[in-house]
């Protein structure tokens, strides 16, 4: 029956090309999915430049990861590289303006931070994903950077509850050890939001466990975004055997 389906949409298997973005017009289409993931798909407040381009101050200073589907032509999933160097000129990390990250001040020659991170809703099944990963394992390889840090958020558009039923939930085996926590700005008061509910992990917080993060600490609250963020920290001597033998090529 599923066969069935495809064959009457005239369904064409996608063919994907997973790369750094090398012009303006490739980051730009990059852009442009991240607004209609974020702004249209989960509502988020973006003060853009320029109508239906998510943008900021960090995106000229990073580089942007691109999963393109050739048989579509398009851009079906994204994530942005700030590198150590790159963080030193522009002046910090984006995750400062959301955590307090003194204790991981000593990693900072050796951190890559990653943002922005999206997929096309048509494009979840898993394997853009892994695309991404992959070329992520292999960049830090070739490039000896030790550690991965971002955000892996969580919407609240439940008012907040499986968030912190979420972060309640890892504690017992993702927690860092307490010299790798960050500290929230915008501390999300998890204590209070917490039931007895089911929780739903998000994909990319799912990816970032198995690989074998840590939770650096409590949750922030993204007000324009209306998420709750967990600091996620991965340092490549953790990464699962697993997840090196698939992504990272010898």
């Amino acid at each position: 029956m599923l066969i069935e389906r495809l064959e009457e949409r005239n369904f064409t298997p996608p063919h994907y090309h997973v790369g750094l973005a090398h012009s303006t017009g490739e980051i730009r289409e990059a852009q442009k999915l991240r607004y209609r993931v974020f702004a249209e798909e989960m509502g988020a407040r973006l003060n853009c430049r320029e109508p239906g381009v998510d943008s900021d101050f960090f995106d000229s200073y990073c580089e942007h990861l691109i999963v393109r589907d050739e048989t579509a032509g398009r851009i079906v999933g994204t994530y942005r590289i700030l590198t150590p160097e790159a963080a030193r000129r522009v002046g910090g990390y984006y995750t400062e303006t959301e955590f307090d990250l003194t204790r991981l001040a000593h990693l900072k020659p050796r951190l890559v931070e990653l943002g922005r991170s999206c997929i096309d809703p048509d494009y979840r099944s898993g394997s853009v994903i892994a695309l991404l990963w992959m070329k992520l394992a292999e960049y830090m390889t070739q490039n000896g950077y030790e550690y991965l840090m971002g955000c892996a958020s969580v919407s609240m558009a439940d008012g907040g509850h499986n968030a912190a039923n979420l972060f309640v939930s890892l504690l017992d085996k993702h927690l860092s050890p307490i010299e790798y926590r960050g500290f929230p700005r915008s501390r999300l008061p998890f204590e209070r939001l917490a039931t007895d509910q089911k929780v739903e992990i998000p994909p990319l917080l799912k990816g970032y466990l198995r690989a074998g993060s840590w939770i650096c600490g409590e949750p922030a609250w993204d007000p324009d975004f209306n998420t709750a963020d967990l600091l996620v920290l991965l340092p490549m001597s953790r990464l699962n055997p697993r997840y090196m033998r698939h992504f990272v090529k010898e």
